[in-house]
């Protein structure tokens, strides 16, 4: 689970840091500018793409290879002029929790039409949201999509229309799902801002539901691999992939690790019900209860299809905790 912000009051559709102008040509729009989004451009530019880099307030450090640029891809004006001249677009968007049911088909559908409409490709960044309780079982790209919550749902149906859009041959599509994500940059996420400051500075850590179950976490920077890999692999178009995911561990035992590099003792809260909790005010937790079975049940996710295909290996769990805690030093610094 990754909670996101409410987005932000927008400019006009298609401005850039200079008011009226016009996009910088990329062969690489990101859309949405978040943790993943903001990872995936990193990434991009890093094997040497070009990367048009997409929010509501074209604002943020400079990123060597990365053009920021102003739009809201809620629109199609505003999605059409995020794509523009974009040979591959990824869709990284996401909204606040509450407006999720409401905001995202939008979102789809404007950016479905403006890809279309460029001829671009269309790499979407998913979630395990539409195979619903699955029971502990492993989660596969052959899980049956079972989603009863309305957000789940939601994903599913929109997930069907990507696919959908594909067959029939409107716009190459390629879905990539992970688990939770964590890492540097994630704040919103039940493995985030809750849980690494309060381990680094001795506060109160949550711990989501039964933390003794196995519960697959995804590494922001195995996201971005694996997105930016799907890009430039078109053979895996028009299906859905697991991005790399290290083998799952309990929650306990992942907390465990994260003690052992801090050095001190984690002051963990078992939350069996949800409730706010930091980040997590009421308005979230009241949307998020219909999806609290993810931490009721065991849920893990095998990503051993992209590691087959695409000799993609998730990093290490120990050393993706490594690194994040590392930049977490950094951010409480600077703070």
């Amino acid at each position: 689970m990754t909670a996101a912000s409410t987005p932000a009051s927008s400019p006009a559709p298609g401005s850039s840091s200079t008011p009226g102008s016009s996009p910088v040509p990329a062969p690489h729009a990101v859309l949405g500018a978040g943790p993943a989004g903001t990872s995936l451009a990193r990434e991009l530019a890093s094997r040497g793409h070009d990367v048009r880099l997409v929010d509501r307030q074209g604002k943020g450090p400079a990123i060597d290879g990365v053009t920021r640029f102003t739009a809201d891809v809620s629109t199609v004006d505003g999605a059409r002029a995020a794509v523009a001249g974009a040979a591959v677009v990824h869709h990284c968007v996401n909204v606040g929790y509450h407006l999720q049911v409401e905001v995202m088909p939008l979102i789809q559908k404007a950016v479905l039409a403006a890809s279309e409409e460029a001829g671009a490709r269309l790499v979407v960044l998913d979630t395990l949201y539409p195979y619903g309780e699955t029971h502990g079982a492993v989660m596969t790209e052959d899980t049956p999509w079972r989603a009863t919550t309305h957000k789940g749902v939601m994903r599913a149906e929109l997930d069907a229309l990507y696919l959908a859009a594909h067959a029939e041959g409107r716009v190459r599509v390629v879905l990539g799902r992970s688990a939770d994500f964590f890492g540097p940059g994630v704040l919103n996420s039940t493995l985030g801002g809750a849980v690494f400051p309060a381990a680094l500075t001795g506060g109160e850590v949550p711990g989501f539901g039964d933390i003794d179950l196995p519960h697959s976490y995804t590494y922001i920077r195995d996201v971005a691999r694996g997105l930016a890999t799907l890009a430039e692999h078109p053979d895996g178009d028009g299906r859905v992939w697991h991005l790399p995911t290290a083998p799952a561990l309990t929650t306990r035992q992942i907390l465990g690790m994260i003690e052992e590099r801090t050095g001190r003792p984690l002051d963990v809260t078992v939350m069996s019900e949800p409730r706010p909790f930091g980040p997590f005010d009421d308005v979230f937790m009241a949307e998020y209860a219909e999806m609290f079975y993810q931490h009721t049940e065991g849920q893990t996710v095998d990503s051993s299809a992209i590691r087959e295909a695409y000799g993609l290996a998730p990093t290490p769990l120990a050393d993706a905790l490594d690194e994040t805690l590392a930049w977490y030093r950094g951010f409480l610094a600077a703070r």
